[in-house]
């Protein structure tokens, strides 16, 4: 066997021993993660404009009004593209929304609900800062939707 086969054959073999090692549960007293993460200083967000960031491991949307700040999910459930933060922010019926750039459904920032399609929302996540400006995201409010959620009915 060549020297490079046998270092990807070891290095295959050390990732599958390492998806098979028993992981650290919370309630066994690891230590769970931090219920609030900082991602940014407040005034690095930009006026009626979002930015992307990743808190607990999910891409999370970021953006500022004059209403304050809000956090959704950055994936389009309609299209299940990460694009939310690039979306147009503005007002609609009354509500500050954002405008998915891809299919153009508008979510509200303060519920993650669509305007368009009342079935369909994205999870809120809270935010809060600290005295010296700094935005953290905390836990998001609902559990992540499932595909099957937002996705169209398959017809027969």
């Amino acid at each position: 066997m060549k020297p490079s086969t046998q270092r990807r054959a070891r290095h295959a073999a050390a990732l599958h021993a390492a998806d098979d090692a028993p992981r650290p549960d919370a309630t066994a007293g690891a230590t769970a993660a931090p219920a609030w993460q900082p991602v940014c200083r407040l005034d690095d967000l930009i006026p009626d404009a979002g930015i992307a960031a990743r808190a607990h491991g999910e891409q999370v949307a970021l953006f500022l009004t004059e209403a304050g700040p809000f956090a959704l999910d950055h994936v389009d459930p309609f299209s299940g593209a990460a694009i939310l933060a690039r979306g147009i922010v503005g007002e609609l019926q009354g509500h500050p929304v954002v405008a998915s750039p891809m299919y153009k459904q508008h979510f509200r920032l303060d519920t993650g609900a669509c305007l368009e399609d009342a079935t369909v929302r994205v999870r809120r996540w809270p935010l809060r800062v600290d005295a010296d400006g700094v935005l953290s995201i905390g836990r998001p409010e609902t559990p992540c939707p499932q595909e099957a959620d937002h996705a169209p009915a398959a017809t027969a």
